[in-house]
């Protein structure tokens, strides 16, 4: 069995193209349901396409990294006024207790901001003022996007899995990414308060 681009047709190169345009730019405004992007890319590739699915994910990281750099170039650049006028920064208490994280560990506590729905900007924000190196950053985002993009393109597999249409499984995958991002901010927002 080969493997080309070809195979991108069901999907369509275009669709993968553009889902790296989107979450690279939900990753800059962090408004966009970026991990429901990748869930639905990855449960319409899971039914027309699977071998596809792993472009799917690489597309979904290469968004989020490039996003996700452009976003840590406004952080260091912007400093705390931009933060500030953009509303990205609201707490001054969890942003230092964000910084004291990553000077104790930085890659774990970038992985785990990728996954937690509204974790990544304050990360970055800090990370950004404490002056994390470039270096670092680039090493240590880099499995970061990509751990984030598979755990998003799972939930659309199992979308895809559970339901006979692909649009369905879109549907479904979009849903249930929605579903589980407004619990983890409810229960984010119970235990704050």
């Amino acid at each position: 069995m080969t493997f080309s681009l070809a195979a991108t047709e069901s999907v369509g190169l275009g669709v993968l193209l553009a889902l790296l345009g989107v979450v690279a730019f939900g990753a800059i405004v962090p408004v966009v349901p970026t991990g429901a992007a990748v869930s639905g890319a990855a449960a319409l590739a899971w039914h027309t396409q699977p071998l596809v699915l792993i472009l799917a994910v690489l597309a979904g990281a290469a968004g989020a990294y490039v996003g996700d750099l452009v976003m840590y170039g406004l952080c260091r650049l912007g400093g705390e006024q931009l933060a500030r006028r953009l509303r990205w920064l609201r707490d001054g208490q969890h942003l230092g207790a964000v910084q004291e994280r990553l000077k104790e560990s930085q890659v774990p506590v970038l992985l785990v901001s990728r996954l937690i729905p509204g974790g990544r900007v304050p990360v970055l924000l800090a990370a950004g003022f404490l002056g994390l190196s470039w270096r670092t950053f680039v090493v240590a985002n880099a499995p970061a996007c990509l751990l984030w993009a598979f755990v998003y393109a799972a939930i659309g597999v199992f979308g895809g899995s559970v339901f006979p249409e692909p649009w369905q499984s879109v549907v479904a995958a979009v849903v249930l990414v929605v579903l589980i991002t407004q619990i983890v901010s409810f229960v984010q927002r119970r235990r704050a308060a």
